[in-house]
């Protein structure tokens, strides 16, 4: 008999992310706004985002460790709590003589909150769903982010527009404080651990164990968390950067052209993740590195566009279609790989090796994004020798990698 995907629990689960999801994409949008009004600077609100990210790289090992020491909803719960009341109380200080320093002390809240939900709330899918219902379920949480990033800047630029930032912030508290109520009635397994010694000897140990884990005893998580640094560097920090510079800058095209290109990669998304769940139980292991080798071919095409003397929209053109060819590509890969590593860690270390992950994207990305940052300033009437060489290098790991996937796959089947 099948098993069900969408459980009670699986259900609360995604309809709080969606509500999470939701309040905090509006949020950030009206801060975003609101301090570009008030300064007329992007690199102040940068700057606030890039040390407001820092709590979140540093303490999520951490996140991970009480991810598998304590009670999973409770910790959901109390930080969905907690972010509403972050919130609610920087609407009521808020004023625009002290806003920067509120704005500022916020943003930093919600990463040191982040630190501990995401790892979390990886941790619980394998916990709720078993087999093939994994992928599944990282599927359906991917579209959930991809809908409320497509919704959310639209309404949230509306709400923002209509009534300012403290009744969109207020709407954001009701979103958390809706999350936490859906969290309540989620029932988990917790078996309480035993705890020896000092905190600080716990945390060692903790850190000590799961290192050993994924260096020794499951090597091929190390690898795929080494692939997803790789992919982080390459594939995101070339995205991110070049679409907004290509579309504004060298093409001179408008906003309108941006979020146009913005609102694709999103559907692109959302139909990655939707494919992966169609895929899963089909796509074998090591197709993986055929779906890695082609992040590269579709960054080829957008190289090329600018190879050519093209009219201006149609190398928009080339590059969105390029763009959306990448952006599917990543997201199916990144759920069959998060699955995969959620499937071969146990209960006890699931929420650490989860952290792994995202400190170690969290960590790299930056740094791929000032590099293409750099390459396009510096090539920036021959974005093709950023392109095409970045495309033949990402091609070319992606089919190095297949040894390692059809290691996985036998030992998967063997499990």
């Amino acid at each position: 008999m099948t098993e069900k995907l969408f459980t009670k629990n699986f259900s609360l689960l995604i309809l709080g992310q969606l509500t999470s999801l939701f309040g905090n994409f509006i949020l950030k949008l009206a801060l975003s706004m609101y301090v570009l009004e008030v300064t007329g600077s992007a690199a102040i609100f940068a700057g606030i985002l890039s040390a407001a990210a820092i709590p979140t790289i540093i303490l999520s090992p951490l996140g991970g460790i009480l991810a598998d020491r304590l009670d999973r909803r409770n910790i959901m719960v109390a930080l969905d709590t907690l972010t509403g009341i972050s919130v609610f109380c920087a609407a009521l200080l808020l004023s625009e003589k002290n806003a920067l320093i509120v704005i500022g002390v916020l943003l930093v809240l919600l990463s040191v909150f982040g630190a501990f939900e995401t790892p979390t709330v990886q941790a619980c899918i394998p916990t709720m769903l078993q087999g093939d219902n994994i992928m599944k379920g990282n599927a359906v949480v991917n579209q959930v982010a991809s809908l409320s990033y497509l919704t959310a800047p639209m309404l949230g630029g509306i709400l923002y527009a209509v009534f300012g930032l403290k009744p969109v912030m207020y709407a954001s508290v009701g979103c958390f404080f809706i999350t936490a109520l859906f969290e309540c009635f989620i029932k988990l397994r917790y078996q309480p651990s035993i705890n020896k010694g000092s905190m600080l000897a716990i945390v060692k140990q903790d850190f000590l164990s799961s290192m050993q884990y994924i260096s020794k005893e499951q090597a091929s998580i190390l690898k795929m968390l080494l692939l997803t640094a790789f992919l982080r560097f390459f594939v995101m920090g070339i995205t991110i950067v070049s679409l907004p510079y290509i579309v504004r800058t060298v093409l001179g095209f408008n906003a309108k052209y941006y979020g146009g290109a913005e609102s694709a990669l999103a559907v692109a998304t959302i139909l990655g993740s939707i494919a992966a769940g169609l895929l899963t139980g089909k796509l074998k292991i090591h197709r993986l590195s055929v779906l890695l080798a082609s992040l590269g071919i579709f960054m080829v095409p957008a190289g090329i566009a600018f190879l050519f003397p093209f009219n201006p929209i149609i190398k928009y053109s080339i590059t969105v279609i390029s763009f959306c060819g990448i952006q599917a590509a990543i997201s199916i890969f990144s759920i069959f790989a998060v699955s995969l590593i959620q499937q071969r860690t146990p209960n006890h270390l699931i929420g650490k090796v989860m952290a792994y992950t995202q400190t170690v994207t969290l960590c790299v990305q930056p740094i791929g994004q000032i590099v293409y940052g750099f390459l396009f300033d510096r090539f920036s009437r021959e974005i093709y020798l950023v392109f095409i060489p970045t495309g033949i290098i990402v091609c070319i790991v992606g089919m190095l990698t297949m040894g390692l996937f059809r290691n996985m796959e036998n030992e998967q089947q063997e499990m």
